[in-house]
């Protein structure tokens, strides 16, 4: 009998995943089409690390090692040995929201970053921060990497633009190491385009919440509307317009003011005092807090969660900034 040998194996582009989180930027890759293994993560948040631990443990992820510091990370291990370094490294020191010390935050992390870059020699540089960067270290991040052998090619995606409800714009940044191909990337074929904008699509979307004590139609002040309320014609066609961008048929039927059929029609969690509804969860009443009206049950590692998705980033995002940088650097 002839065996012929045959090798199926594939050859993958390989990752590291710097300031990786709970790996919101390879799944983007994954999203854009581009199979690729990653072989080694680096992140200090404990609980990002025990998310991803928890991926590898059931499958979700292939196991590949976990590095707790960026500052000390051993690059020269994986010099020539590494296609793509993907990486949201802090927003701190260049976000609207904070004190904006850029290079003088001791959470400046870019420094690390590039002396990786220089010392593993990727073929790809893929990076991601917030939109605030763009007036503040970005240009410096452009110039490093020019200056080290790389095309680099940026640009501001949002939530938004995916099918999700809020904004969250953020910087992508491209870099191609000059006189060595992409192999790994082509444009993707029609049906591949449409799987970022499908998957977006198909999540549920949170309706928004509201209290009857709070009142349908309360000012923050004596010349703002509430945009939700159905007495703000600006408002309502605010709402129909969003409601209609995001594929969905206008609502435009908030509770008119003081109508109890229609707040009977579309019952708003109660408030503290109030009756519970028949579908709400119980209360847990804590004596030490009784004018809060209860609090959560059974929500372990909340504010760990919180931590983590608001440092994250969201996939879909990822995957249509990583398609249309590639398709530029082409």
């Amino acid at each position: 009998m002839e065996i012929n040998n045959v090798d199926t194996t594939k050859e993958l582009p390989t990752v590291i995943a710097f300031c990786a989180g709970y790996g919101g930027i390879e799944r983007g890759l994954d999203l854009a089409g581009l199979e690729h293994r990653v072989v080694a993560y680096v992140e200090i948040e404990a609980y990002a690390i025990a998310n991803l631990v928890s991926k590898m443990e059931t499958g979700q992820l292939p196991p590949a090692p976990i590095y707790t510091d960026i500052k000390t990370f051993p690059s020269e291990v994986f010099r020539d040995r590494v296609d793509i370094i993907t990486g949201g490294y802090p927003c701190q020191p260049f976000s609207a929201a904070g004190k904006r010390k850029g290079g003088d935050d001791p959470r400046h992390l870019w420094p690390y970053i590039r002396k990786h870059v220089e010392t593993i020699r990727p073929v790809q540089c893929f990076f991601e921060n917030v939109e605030g960067h763009i007036s503040l270290g970005l240009n410096t991040v452009i110039s490093d990497l020019e200056e080290d052998g790389y095309s680099t090619a940026w640009g501001i995606f949002s939530a938004r633009e995916v099918g999700a409800p809020h904004q969250r714009k953020r910087v992508y940044i491209m870099a191609n190491r000059n006189g060595v191909r992409c192999n790994w990337w082509k444009l993707p074929d029609t049906a591949s385009q449409r799987t970022v904008e499908i998957e977006a699509q198909q999540r549920p979307r949170q309706p928004v919440v509201r209290s009857e004590a709070e009142g349908c139609c309360r000012d923050s002040g004596e010349n703002v509307a509430n945009s939700r309320c159905s007495a703000s014609s600006e408002g309502k066609q605010q709402t129909e317009l969003r409601t209609t961008r995001l594929g969905e048929s206008p609502r435009g039927t908030w509770p008119d003011c003081g109508s109890s059929q229609n707040a009977k029609r579309q019952a708003w969690p109660s408030g503290p005092g109030q009756e519970q509804h028949e579908w709400e969860q119980p209360r847990t009443v804590w004596k030490t807090k009784p004018l809060l009206g209860g609090t959560l049950d059974g929500n372990r590692n909340r504010v760990d969660r919180l931590r983590l998705l608001g440092n994250a980033v969201v996939p879909q995002t990822a995957a249509k900034a990583y398609s249309v940088l590639s398709e530029r650097m082409l």
